[in-house]
């Protein structure tokens, strides 16, 4: 499936500052960039990196004595994944886990699953099988968390959310991280363009390892999990933040659109489509849903 992904952003500048953007789509398995664009302006020079095998891409650049800044980014992507049945997700115990999803099960900045222990193993410690777990754990925050924009902040944290039981998509995502954490099964954060979410926007669900696979999934239940691209991979919003600010800048513009690109069918795949069946969005042999 073929996707255009754009956005902008806009900011002014207080005094000479650093920025760290992380608008870039990915390159992985299932994730193919056909045609991409980055632009700054006024023209400044930047720097992309990749931290680690996560996969996340990185722009960096000084602001200098520029008052003003604008960015753009926009991408022809091709996606592709793979539906997984939930008899093949089997528990890997940590004796045997892949070593890359250990740091997964670590309590983080946002995502406090060391507090949330209790309440995790009291709601959903009886559920065996452990994709029925992870949707058990996702049905509990869309039916027990209002969605309100505005709602919170950049401090919130998992504790707050399930404390305070409204929150927007990062805030759904990090409650259902840290839960899955305190039931042993790694999670991490995923941020990306969406289709079909309105209005346009950045978007943040959660995936967890399970059955030796990455496994996408989403508490909102504001788009179909087919119809994401991925951005940025971490522990939490920290790892994934669309802008890092060092220095004194204030935003003034962010703009996002997700769309088909032309002669594409799209056939959404939703929990309801989906039933015991999973989906994993960077498996080396995906299958395209097109």
């Amino acid at each position: 499936m073929r996707f255009h992904v754009s956005g902008r952003l806009e900011y002014n500048v207080r005094f000479p500052s650093t920025m760290i953007f992380n608008v870039h789509a990915q390159r992985s398995p299932g994730q193919t960039i056909l045609h991409e664009r980055f632009t700054v302006e006024p023209d400044l020079h930047f720097e992309e990196f990749v931290i680690d095998s996560g996969g996340s891409r990185f722009v960096r650049l000084e602001t200098g004595k520029k008052k003003m800044l604008q960015l753009s980014y926009e991408a022809t992507v091709e996606t592709s994944c793979e539906v997984v049945p939930a008899n093949k997700l089997d528990y890997t115990p940590v004796a045997d886990m892949d070593r890359r999803a250990i740091p997964y099960l670590f309590p983080s900045r946002y995502c406090q699953s060391d507090r949330l222990g209790r309440l995790a193993w009291d709601l959903f410690g009886k559920v065996a099988n452990p994709y029925e777990k992870v949707i058990a754990v996702v049905d509990w925050i869309h039916e027990n968390v209002e969605y309100l924009r505005g709602s919170t902040n950049s401090e919130t944290s998992a504790y707050d959310t399930v404390t305070q039981r409204t929150g927007v998509c990062r805030d759904f995502a990090h409650l259902g991280i840290a839960l899955c954490r305190a039931l042993n099964i790694p999670a991490r954060y995923f941020s990306g363009y969406a289709f079909q979410l309105e209005p346009p926007d950045f978007h943040a669900c959660f995936e967890c390892y399970l059955g030796g696979r990455w496994l996408v999934f989403d508490a909102t239940r504001l788009v179909p999990l087919n119809g994401l691209i991925r951005i940025g991979t971490g522990r939490d919003a920290a790892d994934a933040a669309v802008s890092s600010i060092f220095g004194r800048v204030q935003s003034t513009l962010m703009q996002v659109d997700c769309q088909l690109a032309p002669g594409q069918k799209f056939t959404p795949l939703e929990r309801k489509q989906l039933g015991r069946k999973g989906i994993s969005l960077d498996a080396k042999h995906a299958t395209s849903t097109h």
